[in-house]
């Protein structure tokens, strides 16, 4: 039986977009690694890389953006079997289901990383890559010790580095295999020459860049004891910025390359030449300073010392002298007019009290011949003699007769 209203078709885009949508919308398909064999490998002018993944039962299309290819250091070719890490998606116009790979590593990796982490999960549960453990760096080394291979180009790189940067350290090279079986013991030895003597104020263990396997002396664990158990600070620089060993985790610090190792272990001589110049810059406005403030001093005690020269204390003596002298010449004569204006002020006073500036004016003083002075007409007696004292003289007179008012 027929159903009354049939289920509404979909188009072939729509159907494809729904696909893309629920493989992009599972986790586990937006990173995953697949492991097989390259073919129909294809690197476009653009840039991308088209390449086949396959086993024995099935095959899968692969696409390597530009950006992503570029930072893949596996050599990619027909043939090689290898682990991709990427993403699942649809191409809608083929309707076909690709890998976008990320990164690529050769097949076996894959057990050396888990590896590599189960070691890493031990050591740092031992408290071995604690960052309570991580020293300074010296600012100034006069010796680094480099642990290396003698033949890679990494032992030049850092040469040159080191030359152009701090030509004044002595170096020390500990050669060392940095790959395969007997690279480990060799690395642990010149570690341990390293330490005993004479002793560098920091130690370098580099190499340049490589595979997991290639690298994978790094992650040996009497290595990374021994790096941890150095007495002297140890810089990595081991591969490329991107390669991580546990041997940048023990040390002290870890640099991207090499070169980085080089340049973090030294100070470079443009900065210290900039520093120098400086503090050279300083000293003379220091000293500059500290002879202005003697100079200052040395007047201030000069003053000081003349203020207490014999000479110049006469002389100021001497002029004490003289002020003080014109002072009382001063005070004198102030004292003698003051005692001047009192003697006219007493000569007035006794002037205007002299009985004969009475008589000046017309008086008269009348005495008896005895010399008693009649001050009322009841004193006199007719017929009695009197002196009449006048301004210009004295007349002798007798009394003819006494009137009272």
């Amino acid at each position: 039986m027929l159903p009354l209203f049939p289920a509404q078709s979909l188009s072939v885009s729509a159907l494809t977009r729904r696909l893309r949508e629920l493989i992009e919308s599972d986790d586990a398909l937006q990173d995953v690694w697949v492991q097989g064999e390259i073919s129909n490998f294809t690197r476009a002018s653009s840039g991308h890389v088209y390449l086949t993944l396959k086993d024995a039962g099935a095959a899968l299309r692969c696409v390597i953006w530009r950006t992503s290819a570029q930072r893949i250091r596996t050599p990619l070719q027909n043939g090689l079997a290898v682990e991709a890490h990427g993403k699942i998606g649809i191409y809608e116009r083929d309707g076909a289901y690709q890998l976008y790979i990320d990164a690529v590593r050769p097949a076996g990796e894959g057990l050396l990383y888990q590896e590599f982490m189960r070691l890493k999960a031990r050591l740092e549960a031992e408290g071995l890559f604690d960052e309570e453990r991580k020293r300074p760096l010296p600012a100034f080394p006069r010796r680094i010790g480099l642990v290396t291979s003698p033949t890679g180009a990494a032992l030049q790189d850092m040469l040159n580095t080191l030359q152009r940067r701090y030509p004044l350290a002595e170096v020390l090279l500990a050669p060392s295999a940095v790959q395969g079986e007997e690279a480990p013991a060799e690395i642990i030895r010149a570690l341990a020459r390293l330490n005993g003597g004479p002793r560098p104020d920091v130690i370098i263990v580099a190499r340049g860049g490589g595979s997991l396997e290639d690298l994978w002396a790094f992650n040996d664990e009497g290595v990374v004891r021994a790096i941890a158990a150095s007495e002297v600070p140890v810089i990595t620089g081991i591969g490329h910025e991107t390669d991580f060993t546990l041997a940048d985790f023990a040390a002290d610090v870890r640099a991207p390359t090499p070169t980085g190792a080089a340049a973090l272990a030294t100070p470079d001589r443009a900065d210290l030449r900039v520093g120098l110049e400086r503090l050279e810059r300083r000293l003379q406005g220091a000293a500059l300073e500290q002879v202005g403030g003697l100079r200052s001093g040395f007047a201030l005690l000069q003053a000081a010392l003349e203020r207490q020269n014999p000479l110049r204390r006469l002389q100021d003596e001497r002029q004490r002298l003289d002020e003080l002298w014109a002072r009382a010449g001063r005070a004198a004569l102030h004292a003698l007019n003051l005692q001047r204006a009192g003697l006219r002020g007493s000569a007035a006073r006794l002037q205007a009290l002299n009985p004969l500036a009475v008589l000046e004016r017309g008086y008269a003083l009348v005495t008896r011949p005895d010399g008693s002075l009649l001050t009322r007409a009841a004193q006199a007696q007719a017929g009695e003699k009197a002196r009449v004292r006048l301004a210009d003289g004295t007349l002798g007179v007798e009394i003819q007769s006494v009137e009272k008012p």
